[in-house]
Order: C-alpha cells, then structure tokens, then sequence
C-alpha cells in the first residue's frame, strides 16, 4: 500500500537489523552485490557507499540483492556501506518541473552547457514560488485525483488529492505565492503539497480509457496529411544515421499543438542535446508569448552519462507526462532514441547473465517494449476531466536494418509508423518520411474527426494524394529504362503530379520562419492547389495538348507557394495556383 503522495512507506527489517548495517560485497561495474540482512524488495532504492550513489534492486537471493547502480561506480569497493530506502526508485513531480533540465533520474542538471550531473539519490527540483487559488473549502470531502486548487504557470495546473488519498479537508491555503514543498491542504490527516513523489515504474491511474480519436497537429505536412497521429497514440520513427529523426522530433516537440512537451533524450550526442535545449530557449511559445521552453520538460540522459540511468530515463519521462496528463492537459513524451535504451537492456542483461535472444537482447525485450508505450493513452482523469499522452519514440537500426529486434517489435506496438528514407534524406528532401513504408492506424478514425469539424474533403483527399505519389513512384523505374518520352501523355502527367506534391507539399524547410511549421488551414490550402494544377494538368493531356508544352509551363509560382505564405497564411497560396493556371491556358491555347 502506498503513502499519501504515492510513495511507498518505508518498511523495517523483519531481523531487527538496521538498514546501515547492509554492506557492500562485491562491485561489478554498473551492478553492485550488497549483504542485506535487513528485508528489501524487487525495485528498492539502495544508497551505495559514501557518495551515497543511487541504486535499484535488481534481484535478491537470501541475504544478498543485486543492485543496478545508476551512477559511476568507480571507488565503490567491499565492505562499504549500503542503505535501503524501504521504498521504490521514485521522482518528485511538481509545477517545477516546467522548463527545467534533468537527468534519467529527474535530478536537476547543473549547467546546460557542461550537462553535469548531481549527486546524490533524492530527485529535487529547482523550488520556484507559484500562484495558488483553492478550489474547495474546508470542511468538505474529496476523493483521490479531486481537484483542490488552481496553480497559475505557463499552462493551467491544477493542485490534485494524491491518488491514494480521500477524506476531509481540514485545512487548505488560502490564495498566495507558495513553494512547490509547502503544504497547501490537508486531507483525512495527511499533508498535500504541490511536490509528491510517484514510482517511475508504476503508471498513474486513471479512471478509464477513452478512445483516441482527436488529431494532434504537428505542423508537419507530410505527418498530417498522409499519416496523422492521435492525441493519446503511440508513433515509431525509424531511420538509419543521417535521415534526420532527431531533427523531426525537435520539429514536432516545437510546432505540436500540445499542451506539454516531456522530450527524453536518451543516449543521444550532448552536443544534440545541447542543440535542442538552446533552441527551446530561443522560441517563442505561439499560445503564451512566453517561452516555449517554459512548457517542456527536458530529460538529457546523454551518451556520455551512466548507461544504467538510460534505463530509467525512459520510465521517468512516462511519469512526468502521466502527472501533467493528470491535470487534463494533453502531454507528447519525445524519446530520442528507444534503440539507444534498448542497448542499456541488452547491458544489463548480459552482466545479470541472462540467457540472451535475438542478437542479444534480452528475451523479454518485446513486453518491455509493450509496457513502455503502454503508457500513451487518452484518458478520463480521476477528478473526472480528459488528458492524453502521446508517445513518439525514434528508432536507430543499425545499418538501416529495419528486421533488427527493437525496429520489428516497435513496430509490432505502436499505431503510426514514419519511417524515414535515406534516398529522401540524401536527397535533401526534409521531412524524409516514405509515403510507401509508412503507416497510420489512426488515419479512419481521424478522418471521422475532420468531417465533424467541417472538413469533410480530407479524407478523399489524403487519399488521391497518396494515390498519385504511388503511380509517381512506379512509373519513375520504368523513366530509367525507356525514358520520359516514351510514356504516354497521361502517364507522363503522372510523373508530373509526382513531383509537384513532392516539391510544393509533401517537402518542408524546417529552417523557414515561414515552413518551418504548417497550420491546418495552409496544408489545406496547398493540397487543394496541387490537387486543382494537377487536374488540369491531366485535362490538358486528354485534350490532345502536347505533354512537352506543359512540362515546359513554370510552375515555380506553386512550388515557392510554400515558403511565401506564413505558416498561417493561405492567400499566397491561392495566388500561386491562379498564377500557374493562367500559365497553362496560354500553353493551351
């Protein structure tokens, strides 16, 4: 049973043996054997040695446990102290949390740029003061996930009654700036502060699940358009070295229509890492003005960081996104790279000795990476509102090897698929997402969202424009073989209509104050523009008109359409598509 807050009492040794009389035994790189005669559990936090390192209880076998530490282990050695905490490995979740740099373990980082990391087992974020409205009075009850007060931040928080928590208020705050560890309310006995403490292995309950069946809108054609992802759905973005993943992740953690960005970066280059939270700093948030780095949570648990604490980081990044999920906001959790953490599993089993499986992986790869993106899901919350998280995982196969363990069972679990080409990247076509090896499970339920909210041509088309792109791609091996001219006028109209979408909608300059970021009503805009040129285009070829004066017509008012219109304009768009029409008339004629 948990302890108000959701954090689990610490229990006494059965022996009567104090938790300081644990000792180190033996130290094996990352995984450390203690002599426990106090009792412990599976997943126990243990503090190793006299730098007091962090750990978790990996296995336990009579009086000795296994412990995963989570730091260098350099200078631990036998017969060092050790001491359970009587409790799982958990992080405090507060409104702190909110545009802050932290490790695997949700300690804070000491400086952006050196990305150094703290010491010590305890989670504690920077304490800031926050505006507090109380919501209830006292003398009423509540129940567990109740809504007790407002909390004023860069997005609506809400001050919630712990999950393991019901009773009387007997004592709440009244309105005023208060730290994250004050304690605002009191509730059947016990003290509700803005900071508790959660498990990070441990999901958030809810009260149930909904059907995820609104867009998230990514500002992102190519993903909009022809493979949408749902708010509370889970999404795979393979792609071999250079394709650009980090890049699109950085693109959506920036553009999404989120509420909160939980963005993990797990075993990737510091210098990107470094990159991303810079840029972070430097946008403007479109909603509050404010910045955008004031609604992201940012888990840097890079390559040159203790690999074991890659392990957790992923956990933690799905805790802190259930917590803000929990206030009713929407939350996409970023992990950059799910490969990267998969390595730390294989790490980790190989020193425990487990019998490996495929390239050596552990055997229960698959089920970790179910309950991983398990974690997506909208939700009705306990104190009765809808929140979601959406998790997007990037996927690094070796060689661009997608047969490899962690890309097939990935893909095995998540609903969207954007797997990204190494021809599209090389040639500088961004965002690099095949529309022939990509998939959405979400886009039929999606498209009944569009039709409720008036866009009833979406799903038609999105289907056309596949549907080009498709005979595009078939006819472009035979244009190798016979050449253009040998194809008949309409198929040649197709290779056309290929390249139009590709270069005018499906293409996107992420380093365009203008591109960077499409809003639904300028995807819509250019879809229809493309669509209307290249049905004249195919008119023109059934006329009898020669399909070498079309091909000749400039079209460069449609393709620059793009770039010249705002990331919210449309009008550009359409003047582009009226001035390329004009220009086939004349060749018409």
């Amino acid at each position: 049973m948990s302890g108000p807050g959701g954090s689990a009492p610490a229990r006494s040794g059965s022996d009567g043996h104090a938790r300081g009389t644990a000792r180190v035994l033996r130290v094996a790189g990352p995984l450390v054997e203690i002599v426990c005669p106090a009792s412990v559990a599976m997943h126990d936090l243990v503090v190793l040695g006299p730098d007091r390192l962090p750990g978790e209880v990996v296995a336990i076998g009579g009086d000795t446990a296994t412990v995963q530490a989570y730091e260098y282990t350099g200078g631990l050695a036998p017969g060092h102290p050790a001491e359970p905490q009587g409790r799982p490995l958990s992080v405090c979740l507060a409104p702190d949390l909110l545009g802050g740099v932290f490790d695997g373990l949700l300690r804070p980082l000491d400086g952006v740029g050196d990305l150094l990391l703290t010491t010590g087992p305890d989670s504690a974020p920077q304490r800031h003061t926050w505006p507090f409205a109380p919501g209830v009075f006292e003398g009423g009850q509540v129940a567990a996930g109740d809504v007790l007060g407002e909390i004023g931040a860069s997005v609506s928080l809400r001050l919630l009654v712990p999950a393991d928590l019901t009773g009387e208020v007997s004592r709440i705050a009244a309105a005023g700036e208060y730290s994250s560890d004050a304690v605002l309310a009191v509730v059947g006995g016990h003290e509700v502060r803005m900071a508790q403490s959660w498990p990070v292995r441990k999901p958030r309950p809810v009260s149930r699940r909904l059907p995820a069946d609104v867009p998230l809108n990514t500002g992102q054609r190519a993903v909009d358009l022809l493979f949408p992802v749902a708010r509370g759905s889970t999404v795979a973005v393979p792609g071999g070295f250079g394709t650009g993943k980090t890049m699109l992740l950085q693109q959506i953690a920036k553009w999404c229509d989120a509420d909160v960005i939980v963005y993990v970066g797990c075993g990737e280059r510091g210098n990107e890492m470094a990159d991303v939270i810079e840029e972070l700093a430097e946008l403007t948030d479109p909603r509050t003005g404010g910045r955008l780095a004031d609604r992201t949570v940012t888990i840097a648990n890079t390559s040159n960081m203790p690999m074991m604490a890659r392990e957790a980081s992923v956990h933690t990044g799905a805790t802190v996104a259930e917590y803000f999920r929990d206030m009713g906001l929407d939350v996409v959790l970023i992990a950059d790279s799910t490969s990267r953490w998969a390595e730390a599993l294989r790490e980790f089993a190989s020193r425990m000795g487990e019998l490996p499986a495929e390239e050596g992986y552990p055997a229960g790869l698959a089920s970790q990476l179910a309950a991983f993106y398990e974690r997506a899901a909208a939700v009705r919350t306990l104190a009765g509102a809808t929140g979601s998280v959406t998790v997007i995982g990037a996927v690094s196969p070796p060689g661009g090897d997608r047969t490899e363990p962690v890309t097939a069972h990935t893909e095995r679990f998540v609903r969207c698929l954007w797997n990204l080409d190494r021809d599209l990247a090389y040639a500088r076509h961004y965002p690099a997402v095949s529309w022939t090896d990509s998939f959405s499970r979400d886009a039929a339920t999606l498209a009944a969202a569009h039709t409720r909210a008036g866009a009833p041509e979406w799903t038609e088309r999105r289907g056309r424009v596949a549907r080009l792109l498709a005979e595009a791609d078939r006819l472009a091996d035979l244009v190798e073989l016979v050449g253009i001219t040998a194809l008949p006028p309409r198929e040649r109209m197709s290779v056309l209509a290929g390249r139009l979408l590709r270069e005018a909608l499906i293409q996107q300059s992420a380093l365009s104050p203008a591109d960077a970021y499409s809003a639904p009503e300028k995807t819509a805009a250019l879809v229809e523009a493309v669509l209307t040129v290249v049905d004249r285009c195919l008119e023109l070829a059934d006329s009898g008109a020669r399909p070498e004066d079309v091909e000749a017509v400039d079209f460069t008012p449609l393709l620059r359409a793009r770039e010249t219109a705002g990331p919210t304009e449309t009008a550009p768009v359409a003047a582009g598509r009226d001035s390329v029409l004009a220009r086939l008339k004349e060749a018409a004629a």
